[in-house]
């Protein structure tokens, strides 16, 4: 075995182990519980601009951007555009491939800024609810001809909202390439955690791709990604695309 082959054997059962090792992902999530309440995810930028997500997840995406080299990201919740930023450079990095950012509510302010941004080149962006019919035709329409395509979801956290999402826009994701649903730890947190929004635990983004799973033999959930980086926003939310 040459030295690279070793090395990426070692690294995948070191990574293997970590689903066996129970002590370790209870730490993981009990960070994640205490960082949530301490706003932590609020703390980082790409590129000038606010990227709400653990940089444990961002560095899983572009794990699985450099693998899929998709032709296509839609990024289904915009918020502030640090993600359209971030998958946007990824791919200007691989030479190809375009960002459809999508949010029912795009802010002036935000929209200002991303638009003035140098990787604005590879996004284009579309208001309106990511389950209406106008919009779903909107996205399907930008899609076509594209070969290789992956799908984030992370608006609406409700089980029916997220639940209706991966119907709509699992059938645009490529062979090999990935949905990836956001904000699955709410399952995994106390039932008290949510005071302020719609979503919590038994009601929330991983119910929902726990039922879609159940449901669609097309798409598996990818573990080695979680086991791989342990402290993450989206527990069994990262799905791939088998057949």
């Amino acid at each position: 075995m040459d030295q690279i082959k070793q090395f990426e054997e070692e690294r995948k059962e070191r990574v293997n182990s970590y689903d066996r090792d129970d002590e370790f992902k209870k730490l993981s999530l009990e960070w994640v519980k205490l960082s949530f309440k301490r706003k932590y995810e609020y703390n980082f930028q790409w590129l000038g601009r606010p990227i709400i997500q653990y940089p444990q997840d961002m560095w899983a995406m572009q794990e699985i951007i450099w693998e899929v080299k998709p032709d296509l990201i839609i990024d289904i919740g915009i918020a502030h555009g640090g993600s359209l930023i971030y998958y946007a450079s990824l791919l200007e990095i691989l030479g190809n491939g375009e960002v459809l950012g999508v949010d029912i509510d795009i802010r002036s302010h935000n929209r200002a800024e991303i638009e003035k941004h140098t990787m604005y080149k590879r996004i284009k962006m579309i208001e309106g609810s990511s389950i209406s019919e106008e919009i779903v035709a909107k996205v399907k329409e930008f899609a076509k001809g594209k070969k290789r395509i992956l799908v984030c979801l992370d608006s609406n956290h409700t089980h029916e909202h997220v639940y209706n999402e991966l119907l709509l826009y699992s059938p645009l994701v490529t062979k090999g390439s990935y949905v990836v649903v956001y904000d699955t730890f709410v399952e995994d947190m106390p039932d008290d955690f949510f005071t302020d929004r719609p979503w919590h635990k038994g009601d929330n983004p991983k119910t929902a791709v726990h039922a879609f799973i159940k449901g669609n033999k097309d798409f598996v959930i990818d573990k080695s990604i979680e086991n791989k980086i342990l402290i993450t926003s989206n527990p069994d939310g990262y799905l791939k695309r088998i057949k």
